[in-house]
């Protein structure tokens, strides 16, 4: 078995707040909604490769009923590779809430998080360069 792709499905409350969020703070573009006009129940949104997709509680639960006692956010946690990390991190710090600062890790990455209006962990990270020069 080859898994071929993997775009997470995030339960919001209010569809058209999250792709205002996602569009105006992080630059994604909008693919596709359900319905195409008014309140959305469902959207897909793009940025690079990073492809996520955004469902109404209502709707969701409607589709799976086991997820009705489920906080929104709960422990998801997105880890997004990306570009040019530390201007994104200047970028987002006024607008959003960060909860973890830009920081280096033990795998040679510059990272740091924050929390969606939604309650969802997104964490942005790119390799540091490390290069030996002989």
């Amino acid at each position: 078995m080859i898994f071929k792709k993997l775009t997470p499905n995030m339960m919001v409350p209010d569809v058209n707040k999250t792709i205002d969020f996602y569009r105006d703070m992080l630059g994604f573009d909008l693919l596709m909604t359900v319905p195409e006009k008014g309140e959305h129940d469902w959207a897909i949104m793009k940025s690079g490769n990073v492809e996520i997709m955004f469902q109404s509680q209502a709707s969701l639960i409607k589709e799976l009923p086991h997820l009705k006692d489920h906080p929104l956010g709960g422990g998801s946690t997105l880890y997004i590779e990306t570009e040019d990390v530390r201007d994104l991190y200047d970028r987002l710090k006024p607008n959003v809430k960060i909860i973890k600062e830009l920081y280096t890790t033990f795998y040679d990455t510059c990272e740091f998080s924050i929390e969606d209006l939604n309650g969802y962990i997104l964490t942005f990270a790119e390799e540091e360069n490390i290069t030996e020069i002989n």
